[in-house]
């Protein structure tokens, strides 16, 4: 980058809030000349994500690549959430060498077009996996115990007591075996949060060994049919690829033991739903906590979401204030690398 000032635009939103970015940069960038402006999106509260159009190469996106063009037109660095980026952007853009996105996976950047154009793009792997880690050990707390349902009662006036009754009290962690489905960065938190608990931990994972650490915590590796067959609790945490579309289904939920729950903190695509509720109505499941759903938003005629035993969040287990600053450090710290000519740390191959 040869221009005197560099020119950096942050496309920010409810969450990813322009102001820690330009904290951020204003801290690594001290020895660099560079200029900020900003936009702010309205979401999550008035405009929703785009999940899937078949029409552009992107996904899990806000607005049209049309509608960013003049922003992004004289930008030497582009910080963004949720922004489509794609081939027509980056022509509109022809100064553009650096895209940082602000989350684990790059899906609503082109990167085809990217690596074309010779545009490094970086991310913020991990950022939120402390807090989805948090968040799942707490909806399956409130699952098992009947947190939600109890809250729910005395709310109503009702003050209902059967949940001291044997027959409704839920059990402690220590009697169960987890399994723990994708063993990343959120997996791995899952388990080491787990462990104060005294339950048993299983994992399975094609892609990941255990280490010394994990073997003397007692964590045991399996695989996943294995797991399926002997785990309480089988909670998810496996990236969304085409192997693991779909990977807990009926057939799978059916092998389940019976009184066993599911937690899902991952994306809806890899439970089958319906096969859920069945088992769930049928009694062969004891409960599920789900955070994610597919499709999402779900219909608010859903029959699962009408089931008593089941705990429910609008998908916000990575929402904590503090992957907002874990974000934008990592993003700062990658830019600073790379104009002083090292290496970035959080690459997109």
């Amino acid at each position: 980058m040869v221009r005197e000032t560099l020119s950096i635009g942050i496309i920010g939103d409810g969450f990813m809030q322009p102001a820690f970015f330009e904290r951020a940069l204003d801290r690594r960038l001290s020895n660099h000349r560079f200029s900020v402006k900003s936009v702010m999106l309205d979401w999550p509260l008035r405009i929703q994500s785009t999940k899937h159009d078949p029409s552009l190469p992107v996904a899990e996106f806000v607005g049209r690549p049309e509608h960013y063009f003049d922003f992004i037109g004289d930008l030497d660095i582009l910080i963004t959430h949720l922004a489509p980026i794609t081939a027509e952007s980056l022509t509109r853009a022809p100064n553009l060498e650096i895209i940082a996105v602000s989350r684990g996976g790059p899906v609503n950047i082109e990167m085809a077009a990217a690596r074309e154009r010779g545009v490094t793009v970086i991310n913020t792997p991990g950022r939120n996996a402390s807090a989805v880690a948090e968040f799942t050990v707490a909806s399956l707390l409130a699952e098992t115990r009947n947190l939600i349902r109890g809250h729910l009662s005395v709310a109503s006036g009702e003050f209902r007591r059967e949940f001291y009754h044997f027959d409704h009290a839920g059990p402690e962690l220590c009697e169960l075996t987890v399994g723990i489905v994708g063993y990343g960065d959120i997996g791995t938190r899952v388990a080491r949060l787990l462990q104060p608990f005294g339950c048993r931990i299983l994992v399975a994972d094609p892609f990941k060994q255990l280490t010394d650490e994990d073997r003397a915590a007692g964590i045991e590796k399996v695989e996943l049919e294995q797991l399926i067959a002997v785990a309480d609790v089988i909670t998810l945490h496996p990236r969304v690829t085409p192997q693991t579309r779909g990977m807990i289904g009926r057939q799978q939920i059916e092998s389940m033991k019976r009184g066993a729950y599911i937690v899902n903190t991952t994306r809806g695509q890899v439970l089958d739903y319906c096969a859920l509720h069945d088992a769930l109505v049928s009694g062969h499941l004891k409960g599920a906590a789900l955070d994610t759903f597919d499709p999402e938003p779900p219909p608010a005629d859903w029959p699962l979401l009408k089931l008593p035993n089941v705990t429910l969040s609008p998908h916000i287990a990575g929402a904590s204030r503090y992957s907002i600053v874990k974000a934008a450090d990592m993003i700062a710290e990658d830019i600073g690398r790379l104009l002083d000519g090292q290496q970035p740390l959080h690459p997109i191959k």
